[in-house]
């Protein structure tokens, strides 16, 4: 598969040192060992985490990662394989890697045209909410993980993609369900997002950017490559609402001169969401240890194309070349 790579690097790297095996960078692990634990009780339902260690670590202040599976709201667990792919890579990595459950709050309406744009607003909330709760219960015990709360990275595919893109972007002090849980001005390390879309790309300022990595395709049909509305709805339906997808926060960063990795697969579809988990763990992997974990700077769009994509597919013209 062909790939073209345009980079604009805004700042020297910095120097990092380097040995036999480099935590974030490289196997410091040979396995893993798995703890589940309940990390709140909402609704009546115990939500729970799996969290992943590197087998024999005992650093205390390692990088957390927290990762939030797909499913539309509706389905979906935090130990599907792709999920559980990506998690147990990270922890050999020597990060204490968290796959959450959370409340599926469309389990039973779904979240397509006919649901109304308040309720899918309030999912949102809700999603972000039980994300939080999360963070703050492995920043409660951070020193029996062994974790350094300065540096945890969110990640998340699809209806967990537009949930991390959102908690990333929406101060702590919005959004609160009940008691706000997490310090004001607290912010996330890094976010990674799989066919994701937030609400308004706009709330990213120079302030608020942090590292960024998007996977995406451009014939995605439920969450918008760009902007456009939520399941490409019409304007008169009940379920009409704009997100903007990946090429549109993307766009935002590159104009606040902030580091971002925009993975575009032209022709793609939504499958987006679930193959970079086992196709691009390495990039994923590169993207957190160089811009999250050592602080370099770049802004990066990668384009591949689908086997299925056809020339003159696509409106956007870097798909062609």
């Amino acid at each position: 598969m062909k790939r073209n790579v345009f980079t604009l690097l805004l700042t020297l790297f910095i120097a990092a040192g380097v040995s036999a095996q480099t935590r974030y960078k490289d196997d410091i692990a040979s396995g893993f060992v798995k703890k589940t634990y309940t990390y709140a009780v909402k609704d009546g339902q115990e939500l729970k985490m799996d969290i992943y260690f590197p087998e024999g670590d005992k650093a205390t202040d390692r990088a957390a990662w927290i990762h939030v599976h797909g499913g539309g709201f509706s389905g979906g667990t935090r130990d599907a394989k792709a999920d559980v792919n990506l998690c147990t890579h990270l922890a050999k990595k020597g990060y204490v890697t968290a796959s959450i459950s959370y409340r599926l709050t469309r389990k039973k309406d779904g979240f397509g045209c006919d649901v109304p744009a308040d309720k899918k607003m309030d999912t949102f909330r809700k999603a972000v909410s039980d994300l939080r709760s999360a963070t703050a219960f492995m920043l409660k015990n951070h020193a029996k993980f062994g974790i350094d709360t300065s540096r945890i990275i969110i990640s998340g595919s699809s209806a967990g993609a537009e949930t991390v893109l959102n908690a990333a972007y929406r101060p702590v002090t919005q959004w609160v369900e009940g008691k706000q849980e997490l310090p004001t001005g607290f912010r996330y390390a890094g976010v990674i997002s799989f066919a994701g879309a937030m609400v308004n790309a706009a709330n990213i300022s120079a302030e608020t950017a942090i590292p960024t990595m998007m996977f995406h395709g451009t014939a995605d049909n439920l969450v918008p490559y760009a902007t456009a509305p939520h399941h490409y709805c019409s304007i008169d339906s009940p379920g009409y609402m704009m997100l903007d997808g990946s090429y549109t926060i993307a766009n935002r960063l590159r104009k606040l001169g902030k580091t971002y990795w925009l993975e575009t697969r032209c022709g793609a579809g939504h499958e987006m969401s679930g193959l970079p988990m086992t196709q691009s763990v390495d990039d994923i992997v590169d993207f957190a240890y160089n811009y999250i974990i050592q602080g370099k700077k770049a802004q990066i769009h990668t384009i591949d194309k689908s086997p299925k994509y056809k020339k003159g597919d696509s409106l956007y013209d870097f798909c062609d070349n």
